[in-house]
């Protein structure tokens, strides 16, 4: 009888702490779909900014970019910090400032006070973004790491997906203010799931505080501010400025790794990138993300130009490879969980490089057929790059050490977006052959798509080379 009633009790412990793992990840999660919505929400809501304000496109851009600014500043910063103060107790904070942030930015009377709201709320979403990763190990077994990956890579691409959508109908009902004040009852409803079900943070008494690196925390984001305002400004024009600012990027870069290498408690510890492993998981990432970059970049000029579809038809095409992405999430982490997260990575890059070369070969006279499934292609197996990619750099890590690698792994995601949409651009730009794309022919259009894409091919396969290698070097 006593044995039956400790078998009881032990199953209603794991019970519990089953049920408590699902809340844990279920605010993980929402943390993710927030982070994401942040941004693709409200691109669609700049003409009317720009009416609402008086202002110029130019000055109402910064809505997005000082949102994206300052997460790409910030997240290898706090996620480092979450690591010294502890996890939980900065994901909490992250998920207030976010939530309030985004209630400043829907009362807004000017556009000054909307873009610092941006700010916080970039900053909020850095620690939402930085954290999330870092806390899968502690709320999931080991064996489930891929799955739990997969399903965070699903709600970032939902939000993708989701935004432009919801915020249109958002503006065309209550108005713009109503794509930031949806965000607070979703943040406070992620806030509460997190503080009731995350683990504490726990630290061992006699383990000394590590210190936090404050003169390479302003170097990282002075150097990687300048990178991202190089890559943005001029829409597309480099200038004198876009190259001031990188010459500066460069310089900072350079004095940050000679503050590393003296400081006693390193932003980033420099040694890691000797583990050929990590050091390719972060390239690869930086690789790719260009690519699933120029989907969104040249994929609608290509669309509307070359083969005719008019804006809403763009707008549901384009749509597929966010979609794609979300259904493939869960389905990679399972993948990666059964056959390992380095085969996965390598599968996944290779399914990437099939779908580039399918849009660089395939003529116009395909169709849009022709555009969706090498689009599919490409954005399913990004989902598998990626869920098995973050597993492989976020496994192989200490836990004292996750969250400056999750900061790492998100922030090469984000260099990767900027570069891509700049360089690929211009690439793009240059294929077409004429100052200005608008006025192109459908052939000039559908060729300029072809050889971006027999670049990005190149960017994927150099991607290939470099994880096949680490996988084969390592000890």
């Amino acid at each position: 009888m006593k044995t039956d009633r400790l078998e009881m009790r032990m199953d209603g412990a794991g019970a519990e702490v089953a049920a408590s793992g699902r809340g844990a990840l279920a605010g993980l999660a929402l943390s993710v779909l927030l982070a994401s919505l942040g941004t693709s929400a409200a691109n669609v809501a700049l003409p009317d900014l720009a009416v609402a304000f008086g202002a110029s496109f130019q000055a109402v851009q910064w809505v997005v970019l000082a949102y994206l600014l300052a997460i790409t500043t910030l997240i290898v910063s706090v996620g480092r910090l979450g690591d010294v103060i502890g996890r939980r107790r900065l994901l909490l904070a992250g998920l207030a400032l976010f939530a309030g942030a985004s209630a400043l930015g829907g009362a807004a009377p000017t556009l000054a006070l909307l873009l610092a709201a941006r700010v916080l709320q970039g900053l909020g979403a850095a620690v939402m973004m930085a954290l999330t990763l870092a806390f899968v190990a502690d709320v999931v077994p080991r064996e489930r790491t891929g799955r739990a990956m997969g399903l965070l890579g699903t709600m970032s691409a939902v939000g993708t997906a989701l935004g432009p959508s919801l915020g249109g109908l958002l503006i065309a009902g209550p108005g713009w203010r109503a794509i930031f004040f949806i965000n607070l009852p979703f943040g406070l409803a992620a806030l509460y799931l997190a503080r009731r079900h995350l683990p504490q943070d726990v630290r061992r008494a006699d383990a000394p505080r590590p210190a936090f690196d404050i003169p390479g925390t302003l170097l990282l984001a002075g150097s990687l501010g300048a990178y991202a305002l190089a890559m943005t400004l001029g829409r597309g024009h480099f200038g004198g400025l876009n190259l001031a600012l990188l010459v500066a990027a460069a310089a900072g870069v350079a004095l940050f790794v000679a503050v590393e290498r003296r400081a006693a408690s390193p932003l980033v510890a420099l040694g890691m990138f000797r583990d050929r492993l990590l050091a390719a998981s972060l390239g690869t990432s930086l690789l790719v993300s260009a690519v699933v970059m120029a989907t969104l970049v040249v994929g609608p000029f290509y669309l509307a130009g070359a083969l005719g579809l008019g804006a809403a038809q763009v707008g549901l095409v384009v749509s597929v490879g966010p979609v794609v992405a979300a259904l493939a999430g869960v389905p990679a982490g399972r993948i990666a969980d059964r056959f390992g997260a380095q085969p996965a990575t390598i599968a996944g890059l290779t399914g990437m490089t099939v779908g580039a070369v399918l849009l660089a070969a395939l003529p116009a006279a395909s169709g849009v057929a022709g555009y969706v499934v090498p689009i599919a292609i490409l954005t399913a197996s990004y989902a598998l790059f990626q869920t098995a990619n973050n597993t492989a750099a976020m496994t192989a890590v200490g836990a004292e050490r996750r969250g400056a690698m999750s900061g790492m792994l998100n922030l090469s995601r984000n260099l990767g977006l900027v570069t891509g949409a700049s360089v690929m651009g211009a690439v793009f730009a240059a294929a077409v052959g004429v100052a200005d794309i608008a006025g192109a022919t459908p052939e000039a259009v559908a060729a300029g798509m072809q050889r971006t894409f027999g670049v990005a091919a190149g960017l994927v396969l150099v991607a290939v080379a470099v994880a096949a290698r680490a996988r084969g070097g390592r000890a």
